[in-house]
């Protein structure tokens, strides 16, 4: 048992190098998406540095990927895609897709709580579109303080400080797609609609 464990965690750096060079992602860009040092996402890559779960939870989100990915889990049989959610800083998290680089999307969930989080804004590389579905979400974008209700929708750069949290002690699901510099939603016009000729024509 222990010898596959080790095998499997030896595994993590090759597959930790392929994900980021598919991405065309430098390790300093991967830095600071992550907030793990240079200097350890390269011993991570060389299997030099074990590879832990607070090292690989960030990895997997900012590579689109889940942890089973990246340790090589096995297939369990069943056909059907099972994407694990991740609870992070009191927020269930479930990834909704599982390719390598582009935009990736989220369903998040901020859990009832008579707790009111104190905002604290965090800043890395990126574009995050959020999308209400139920609850009010309470979000810090720069010097805006934001509610959303049920259908509204912010989009913004990471790079500008952000936070987001129940607005009151409701919980509060919502969609975040999150894209790299540079990456943007593409929209689709809506077909122009066909007036009926006015009188004079």
């Amino acid at each position: 048992m222990e010898d596959d464990l080790d095998e499997a965690l030896g595994a993590v750096g090759p597959r930790l190098r392929t994900l980021r060079q598919q991405r065309q992602t430098t390790l300093a860009d991967l830095s600071a998406t992550t907030g793990i040092s240079v200097s350890t996402l390269s011993r991570l890559e060389s299997g030099t540095r074990r590879p832990t779960l607070e090292l690989l939870l960030p990895l997997a989100r900012a590579h689109g990927v889940t942890l089973d990915d990246l340790v090589g889990a096995p297939p369990t049989g069943d056909p059907r895609v099972h994407l694990r959610p991740v609870t992070r800083h009191g927020m269930t998290m479930l990834p909704l897709t599982r390719r390598v680089g582009g935009i990736q999307a989220y369903k998040l969930v901020i859990p009832a709580s008579s707790h009111r989080s104190e905002p604290d804004p965090q800043t890395h590389e990126g574009y995050e579109w959020l999308y209400v579905l139920n609850g009010r979400l309470r979000v810090v974008l720069g010097e805006h303080d934001l509610v959303l209700s049920p259908g509204e929708a912010a989009e913004f750069d990471t790079r500008v400080p952000h936070w987001f949290g129940a607005a009151d002690a409701e919980p509060v699901e919502f969609l975040s797609l999150f894209g790299t510099q540079g990456e943007r939603v593409h929209l689709r016009a809506r077909p122009k609609t066909k007036h009926p000729p006015g009188p004079s024509e």
